[in-house]
């Protein structure tokens, strides 16, 4: 039965516009959206001309009322690692993280506040994927609140890299906590 309904709603969402998919759009975006999204860039992909670097800390209230804050754990640099020596990388590990911040770069645009249905899942989307993460290497700490910060650098041309010249950064964006469910132990 769940393979039925798979079927009919990405066949909907594929579908040239029509009278049904209109009327169960709302319905249809929501089991699509985030996770089986469709879209060309497998037979034409758009390389990437930047590079982000996608770091999470995390806030914990302790008893006495007082914030402990960790310090910034770099999420896009596990990604990484889990490619590198891989010979058959994970889809995920190459592209969860950088599709689900990109996806909430378009919803959100250079504002961090969400204006439609959309933006807001892929909000809770970005903080889901992060939270868990930070929650594997975390070692049985809990925490309660999680913010990101994303560094964009640029690609370094070829006559960049031998000048050995760091790439300037375009952009440092500090997004703002966001409340978790409890993790740990």
């Amino acid at each position: 039965m769940t393979t039925l309904v798979h079927v009919v709603m990405v066949f909907l969402h594929v579908a040239p516009s029509n009278p049904v998919s209109q009327r169960y759009n709302p319905h249809v975006n929501g089991w699509v959206y985030p996770l089986f999204e469709q879209n060309w860039r497998l037979f034409a992909p758009d390389p990437e001309s930047f590079n982000r670097q996608v770091l999470a800390r995390t806030a914990h209230t302790e008893s006495d009322g007082s914030v402990r804050v960790s310090p910034w754990f770099d999420l896009t640099a596990v990604d990484n690692s889990a490619v590198e020596h891989n010979v058959f990388p994970s889809h995920t590990s190459q592209n969860l993280l950088r599709r689900a911040w990109s996806s909430y770069v378009e919803a959100h645009g250079g504002s961090d506040t969400a204006r439609s249905d959309r933006a807001v899942m892929l909000q809770k989307y970005l903080r889901n994927i992060a939270a868990d993460r930070v929650a594997a290497q975390n070692d049985g700490g809990t925490f309660d609140f999680v913010q990101l910060r994303v560094i964009t650098l640029p690609v370094a041309a070829p006559a960049a890299r031998a000048e050995n010249r760091p790439p300037v950064p375009t952009e440092n964006r500090l997004l703002p906590w966001w409340k978790v469910t409890p993790h740990g132990k």
